[in-house]
């Protein structure tokens, strides 16, 4: 299968072949190196402007802990997105819900987590649903606000699925929000980002959010 390359937005690399049956791109998330030492010292410091003995039997190993959690939080798994042919002409909606997010805040380094509804109108081209948990994923494992994660999965499926129309929403309870300040527990956060028909036509945008379960 002959392949060529791109470079969408986002900094994922992409493998695309020109056949008209399957389209595969490998998604790499480009991203600066962890520096896994300098992390772990910056750890010890923290610890200890805490007012926390870093060298306790209790603390000793928190610092590589920490750095390798951080690490592995923030990078994203590389997948092929293989897309196929609409031979049937589907032109419904298609609708993943409750895909799980879990992501970390940028302004405080505390996670926020819950659900994803990742729906499009199929054009051209079909995609296995498993794939739009992935595609959330990529952009998750970074450190973000809920509102420009929403909008990254909708404009990347777009762009690379070119579908009549895309919807995402996330809800999410944000540890920032629950464990510091206003302490609101079990409080979510709404957000939606909508491409094409599913935001310009009503009826459209009106199935996609009765089929999230969530007030259009």
């Amino acid at each position: 299968m002959s392949e060529s390359v791109a470079q969408p937005a986002g900094g994922s690399s992409s493998v695309v072949s020109p056949d008209h049956h399957q389209r595969r791109l490998r998604v790499v998330r480009g991203r600066g190196d962890v520096d896994l030492e300098a992390a772990q010292r910056a750890v010890t410091d923290l610890l200890t402007a805490l007012g926390r003995d870093a060298e306790s039997e209790h603390l000793a190993d928190t610092p590589r802990r920490v750095a390798h959690a951080y690490a592995e939080l923030l990078a994203p798994r590389e997948f092929n997105l293989t897309t196929f042919p609409n031979e049937e002409g589907y032109d419904e909606l298609v609708l993943a819900r409750d895909i799980p997010v879990q992501s970390l805040c940028e302004h405080h380094l505390l996670p926020f987590q819950g659900v994803a509804h990742v729906g499009y109108l199929p054009g051209d081209r079909i995609l296995g649903l498993s794939k739009l948990a992935r595609v959330v994923e990529l952009f998750a494992r970074d450190l973000q606000v809920q509102e420009r994660l929403t909008k990254q999965v909708a404009d990347w499926l777009q762009q690379h699925l070119e579908p009549k129309g895309v919807g995402v929403v996330i809800e999410a309870e944000h540890l920032c929000m629950s464990m510091r300040g206003v302490q609101a527990r079990g409080s979510r956060t709404v957000t939606s980002a909508l491409q094409g028909l599913l935001r310009e036509d009503p009826r459209s945008r009106q199935e996609f959010f009765a089929l999230a379960g969530v007030h259009g």
